[in-house]
């Protein structure tokens, strides 16, 4: 049986709660058009138009109508076969008094809204992707279980990373030797991004001196990729003896991400990359188990961050992208998408709650130790926060 049928008052819930922020928040409806927030509210992925309003839904199917029978809870009075965005207008809204119309404004294309507005004659268009976010943060213990699923099949390409590593082999072949340990233990093969245009190989992995060079297409260390089309990523360049490795992929399972970084080296580690690293999982340690809780605000988790790496002298490395620069991100939301609210940025005043999976993402740039970085992805509880990434989390020597 498929989640949508078999947690159909999970999506009930999920739906209701749609339909009171849109009254709560003064809107006529709202219509979803992006896969991942379709999903989120009726279980299937299929491509369609959503429409809600405070008292009523209906899904609009471009195609795969047979899937969507069998994926979601709502009845099927409530399904329509419907392609053109004129139909889903007469249908569904061009009866509405009420003409404040929520839209994903983030992830419309220019011709899309131009369409909509010849077709939705008098309707005031307002963000509605704030809102469906920010419920969408915080997890429900079905999507909690996905997660952790996806944490284990971490733990599988954790594991085949450890048996490939050997001086002389490709950043690629070590790529790929995790990916295919995580697609046999259940990851889907894509990520989610909520953007345009998004692209960054299967994850951020490279080795020695190359972890300094960080692409554009990335707020993060990136890895140099195997051509200028895709910037990111593995290369097939040779990983020398003693060289640091990292090994940043995603995992999706059943919908849901998770977002993990463990640090290698081929061969023997120095004794700086050594240290260096063990400074760096401290940092990581104290985040979690202490300054990360509900009612935290963002930039002093940040902050908190930066101040124990003062304390342990490791100001100038922590976060370093070279170039004078530092990162001001320490972490962020995980879950339909890799990159989700809350994002965890010096500046910002959100505060954590219960129930929000973060990655927790940090890194150093040290001129002798080498460049090291490890991730978690965790849920945060009110008694204590989970690690849901269960590959072991020290520095990794080949030998």
């Amino acid at each position: 049986m498929n989640e949508g049928i078999k947690n159909k008052d999970l999506f009930l819930k999920r739906m209701s709660r749609l339909r009171q922020d849109l009254e709560k928040n003064g809107f006529g409806a709202c219509l979803l058009a992006y896969s991942r927030d379709i999903f989120y509210h009726t279980g299937t992925a299929q491509p369609a138009f959503l429409a809600v309003s405070p008292d009523d839904c209906a899904l609009f199917v471009k195609s795969g109508m047979d899937f969507v029978l069998n994926e979601t809870f709502l009845d099927p009075s409530m399904i329509v076969e419907e392609r053109k965005l004129s139909g889903v207008y007469n249908a569904f809204f061009s009866g509405l008094k009420n003409k404040k119309i929520g839209l994903e404004l983030d992830v419309l294309t220019a011709l899309e809204f131009m369409e909509l507005q010849a077709i939705f004659k008098g309707a005031r268009f307002e963000n509605i992707s704030p809102l469906i976010l920010a419920r969408r943060a915080v997890k429900d213990p079905f999507e909690v279980a996905q997660t952790r699923r996806g944490g284990l099949a971490t733990l599988r390409g954790y594991e085949a990373a450890r048996a490939a590593l050997r001086p002389g082999v490709t950043e690629l072949a070590l790529s790929a030797a995790v990916e295919h340990a995580h697609r046999l233990a259940g990851h889907e093969g894509s990520f989610f991004f909520r953007m345009r245009d998004f692209f960054m190989s299967a994850g951020p992995v490279g080795a020695g001196e190359a972890l300094k060079r960080n692409s554009g297409v990335l707020y993060s260390l990136t890895g140099t990729g195997q051509s200028a089309s895709v910037p990111a990523g593995p290369s097939g360049r040779p990983i020398r003896e003693g060289e640091n490795v990292i090994i940043d992929i995603p995992c999706h399972i059943n919908g849901y991400h998770v977002d993990h970084t463990r640090s290698f080296v081929a061969g023997k580690a120095s004794p700086d990359a050594r240290a260096c690293y063990d400074d760096l999982k401290e940092i990581s340690d104290f985040l979690i188990s202490e300054v990360i809780r509900p009612g935290a605000a963002c930039a002093d988790i940040y902050g908190a961050a930066v101040d124990r790496a003062k304390k342990l002298g490791r100001d100038k490395a922590f976060l370093r992208f070279g170039n004078g620069k530092r990162s001001v991100l320490a972490g962020h939301g995980v879950g339909l998408e890799v990159n989700e609210p809350p994002i965890i940025l010096s500046k910002s005043r959100e505060k954590i709650v219960e129930n929000h999976i973060l990655a927790v993402e940090l890194h150093m740039m040290d001129d002798k130790a080498g460049v090291l970085k490890i991730e978690d992805t965790i849920h945060v509880g009110a008694g204590g926060n989970e690690i849901l990434t269960v590959s072991p989390r020290g520095l990794f020597e080949s030998g």
